[in-house]
């Protein structure tokens, strides 16, 4: 089972379908708990940082999180739920995240149209599970302001051009992030969310 989760934030129902298109078996919850107990977890998320971290730590989903990564559960963060996996953003000044991986999130340069929404190319830096099956230059939908900067190059697993070149995908050992929305991706989106599925169940 992977839990998808619940803090308010985010087409959470959108991501679960994604998931059981793909005949991966998923539950949506708030409960720090549940989390604990599945064996991958995803976070999801649409929205202002600072709202998203003061709600995982109402819900005392934070200290969970770190639980599961520490555990090398698979983690996967989609959209704000890869920025969150960072030290601190400078949306609406600073605000610290998870401080899962080292670097902060910062706007897209002035003179772009911001939101960047719609389908754009990944460039695939380094291998990675999720990607299996997902060839290079592939178009995926993104609807983001702001982009994460991490402070380790090695962490950048894939990049996408928007202005500027900026880190799309995330990873390390069982920890993924990605910037664009899987679910909203048609057929290669849905291989992701697959992919990810088929390494929680190796666990």
């Amino acid at each position: 089972m992977i839990a998808i989760i619940d803090y308010g934030m985010g087409n959470l129902r959108s991501v679960a379908k994604g998931f059981e298109r793909m005949g991966v078996s998923v539950r949506v919850t708030g409960n720090p708990k549940q989390l604990t107990e599945a064996r991958g977890v995803v976070l999801p998320g649409v929205g202002a940082f600072s709202d998203a971290m003061r709600n995982l730590y109402d819900l005392g989903m934070v200290e969970a999180i770190h639980r599961v990564v520490e555990q090398g559960k698979p983690f996967l963060g989609i959209c704000l739920g890869l920025q969150l996996l960072f030290e601190s953003s400078e949306e609406w000044g600073t605000t610290s995240g998870l401080g899962i991986f080292p670097g902060r999130v910062r706007r897209l340069p002035s003179g772009l149209k911001i939101p960047h929404m719609g389908w754009n190319t990944l460039v695939i830096k380094q291998p990675c599970p999720v990607f299996t099956g997902i060839p290079d230059d592939a178009a995926f939908y993104f609807v983001h302001s702001y982009y994460v900067d991490p402070a380790d190059p090695g962490l950048t697993a894939g990049s996408t051009e928007y202005g500027i070149e900026f880190t799309s995908v995330a990873a390390r050992d069982n920890i993924f992030g990605i910037q664009f929305h899987p679910e909203k991706s048609s057929a290669l989106g849905l291989r992701i969310l697959q992919n990810f599925g088929g390494l929680v169940k190796k666990c």
